[in-house]
């Protein structure tokens, strides 16, 4: 299988179904001849043109807005936010009207909107443009999530968020753009609200998403060496969430964890973890742990941000804790 880059996957992706379906067109800020801040719209703007693939003014509401407004009236729009702490200027249009229109017109209006969002720091950006804002969105009835973790899973989730009737955000690490895995040739989907079991284990199950999935991966691989064998489950979307994956494996190691890069406080991870308590909670042999960042805005010093971000060392020492 060819190897290519997460933001070649998801461009990949956005052109495939764009030659498929004239309704598709691309909106945000330098998406066009600049071919995206971080390059995850390059070539676009050469193949379909300005037509499809528009520049927009520094107005988050705007965006927001022009697309719903084009979503309920035909088309299938693409919006790219700059940074997802820049949704900030856009929540009256995706919590008010986004994620309600189609509930409260009975579902006769559909709403084919994606909401593409660079998310997660540790690019030494600051308190502005480092958060991980995906909760708020969890608690928004109406809206679908995905967290696409690797080259593979952006080009098949964004695939089957661009033919959804429903609005769905896919929340890309900015870190990730540029690590590389297999990727088959050709159409392929991947269905929203399905976890996947990156690594079987015995002993505790991970549960994570995105960035932090890869950090969990690679702690599972020390611990094997001490003879510690950690189930990792990448949820791959917070909303639906796949629940049924996540407590089998809980029944089965007895034991987990839940490590994600947003502040701990009213974070994913407490939304996973009841969810696991009323489900097993029998089969549990030591509280639920949540691993998250520490409850601080994301500092600019590289020292400071490392410290308040969950570590390898951390997620592995809090580990052997739980045994």
């Amino acid at each position: 299988m060819r190897e290519i880059t997460y933001a070649e996957a998801a461009i990949e992706a956005i052109g495939e179904e764009m030659e498929k379906d004239d309704r598709i067109f691309y909106m945000g800020e330098d998406v066009g001849r600049f071919g995206g801040s971080y390059g995850t719209t390059k070539g676009l703007w050469e193949r379909f043109g300005d037509d499809r693939v528009k520049d927009t003014p520094m107005s988050e509401a705007a965006m927001v807005g022009y697309a719903l407004g084009a979503a309920i009236t035909g088309m299938r729009p693409i919006v790219e936010i700059m940074f997802v702490d820049l949704l900030c200027l856009a929540m009256d249009q995706i919590v008010n009207q986004v994620a309600k229109i189609r509930y409260m017109f009975g579902g006769k209006a559909k709403v084919p909107l994606v909401i593409r969002v660079p998310f997660g720091g540790l690019r030494r950006a600051a308190g502005q443009h480092s958060q991980h804002l995906e909760a708020w969105f969890l608690h928004t009835p109406g809206l679908k999530i995905v967290v696409p973790s690797d080259p593979y899973h952006v080009k098949g989730l964004l695939k089957t968020a661009i033919r959804e009737n429903n609005p769905v955000m896919c929340l890309e690490h900015i870190l990730l753009y540029q690590i590389r895995g297999g990727v088959p040739e050709g159409d392929y989907t991947l269905p929203i609200g399905k976890a996947q079991i990156k690594r079987e284990g015995k002993d505790v199950t991970v549960v994570s998403y995105s960035l932090m999935l890869h950090r969990c991966l690679s702690v599972a691989e020390k611990l094997h060496k001490q003879e510690i064998e950690v189930e990792v489950i990448d949820l791959g979307s917070l909303h639906p969430l796949d629940m049924e994956t996540v407590v089998a494996s809980v029944k089965k190691t007895n034991r987990v964890a839940i490590v994600h890069q947003a502040c701990l406080t009213g974070g994913v991870g407490a939304e996973v973890g009841i969810r696991i308590t009323e489900a097993a909670f029998d089969y549990l042999d030591a509280p639920v742990k949540r691993i998250a960042a520490r409850d601080v805005p994301v500092p600019f010093s590289p020292v400071l941000e490392d410290f308040v971000v969950p570590t390898e060392e951390r997620i592995e020492g809090e580990i052997k804790g739980m045994l």
